[in-house]
């Protein structure tokens, strides 16, 4: 029995109580495919996968069709493939969810300041202080849904509780496209159903201890002594999985702390040790990175490569720029000189990997020229640039050399 399938109708949303639940867990439905078939209608209702599809290509999101087949985020490619070989894989478009993401985050914040996000397709919201202005938690969660669904046409799911663990929990349990209500003073029900994986903190080694100690759900971890679960789990861990058994979670919403970085890397198919393809990657990654910096509003001062080899021994190297930046040119020719700098031009490459730090808002960057310098316009390029990928796709335009593949048939 699935884990949605032993949840008790214990918290429908019509007549549900709830009073005394400001947290919500808002939860975007298979985000990053939900924003491509924005672009690609021809493809809702069919299986796809969106992450690279190469054998060491990993999964970043599926449609529930795909899903139907056992596909999941963080999925090997090739094991996805083979789960489902009709789906349709498209590479993901980092750029374009940055942009989509940070609108939901404003439409969160419209209602509350109170908003911490925990990945760019979720995030808490304490509601408390919204109440008086537009109603009770339940009636904000379906606003929100509406407002999402509306402004850029997908779907979220809302759990509505006394705390954010339950928030998150009833957000899983009603997806997709859902919205489920645990009144306070039905937490215990709802929760002890639940087989005890459910739990935050419970991996799958820990759930494979805790079932062969006979215990299945989290009403069965409930039950047992807690002197008992210090012994078998460590003290922190047991004291932890007790409370959250009975509902007990005192952590708040803590609102939204500032990215300090914006980083991309990527697994090559295969080990890569010609100096040309790899800065081809590093073009590539340059790109993502300056798009998803200029669609969050910032820039950054130091940027970095990261390099891994064969053996898995991995290089940084980092360099802190005169002016902020958020042009992928700048960027690109500061990773370039890192790289060949670090000795690897001729080293087997696994993994390479281009991140900025020391952000700071775009609008409070001034950039100063000095006597004689002038503007290269590719700030001004790649803003237009990214006009052109919302508006047709991320193929529509892109670098002379990332057009055509170059390294045994695999566009690198």
């Amino acid at each position: 029995m699935s884990r949605k399938q032993q949840v008790p109708k214990v918290a429908a949303v019509q007549g549900a109580d709830d009073t005394g639940c400001p947290i919500l867990h808002v939860d975007m439905d298979a985000f990053y495919a939900s924003v491509e078939l924005l672009d690609r209608p021809e493809l809702v209702g069919k299986p796809v996968i969106i992450g690279a599809a190469g054998l060491r290509g990993v999964v970043l999101s599926a449609t529930y069709e795909a899903r139907a087949f056992g596909v999941h985020s963080a999925m090997p490619m090739t094991r996805a493939r083979r789960l489902c070989p009709h789906a349709v894989v498209i590479p993901p478009s980092h750029g374009k969810y940055a942009e989509v993401s940070k609108g939901v985050m404003e439409i969160f914040r419209a209602i509350t300041p109170q908003v911490e996000p925990i990945a760019s397709d979720e995030a808490f919201l304490d509601v408390g202080g919204a109440r008086l202005r537009l109603g009770s938690p339940a009636q904000i969660a379906a606003m929100i849904r509406a407002e999402v669904r509306e402004r850029y046409g997908i779907t979220c799911s809302v759990g509505v509780a006394s705390s954010k663990f339950v928030a998150k929990l009833a957000s899983r349990q009603c997806k997709p496209d859902g919205l489920l209500v645990v009144p306070a003073d039905r937490v215990v029900e709802f929760l002890h159903p639940l087989p005890v994986g459910a739990l935050w903190g419970v991996g799958e080694r820990t759930e494979q201890a805790l079932v062969r100690l006979g215990i299945n759900t989290v009403g069965d971890l409930a039950r047992v002594p807690l002197a008992t679960l210090r012994r078998e789990l460590g003290h922190a861990a047991g004291t932890h999985l007790a409370a959250l058994a009975w509902g007990r979670d005192e952590r708040a919403v803590t609102a939204h702390v500032p990215d300090k970085s914006i980083g991309a890397e990527e697994t090559f198919p295969a080990d890569v040790d010609d100096p040309e393809a790899i800065r081809r990657e590093l073009l590539r990654l340059s790109e993502r990175v300056a798009a998803r910096l200029r669609a969050g509003g910032h820039v950054g001062r130091t940027v970095s490569v990261k390099l891994r080899r064969s053996d898995f021994t991995t290089i940084t190297r980092s360099r802190t720029l005169r002016e902020p930046t958020d042009v992928a040119q700048e960027i690109y020719v500061t990773v370039c000189d890192l790289y060949a700098a670090a000795g690897l031009e001729r080293v087997r490459l696994r993994l390479v990997g281009v991140r900025v730090e020391n952000l700071r808002g775009a609008d409070s960057a001034v950039r100063q020229l000095t006597l004689g310098e002038r503007e290269s316009g590719w700030r001004e390029a790649e803003r237009a640039m990214d006009k052109a990928v919302r508006r047709f796709g991320p193929d529509a335009v892109r670098p002379a050399s990332l057009v055509r593949p170059k390294f045994d048939g695999i566009d690198l």
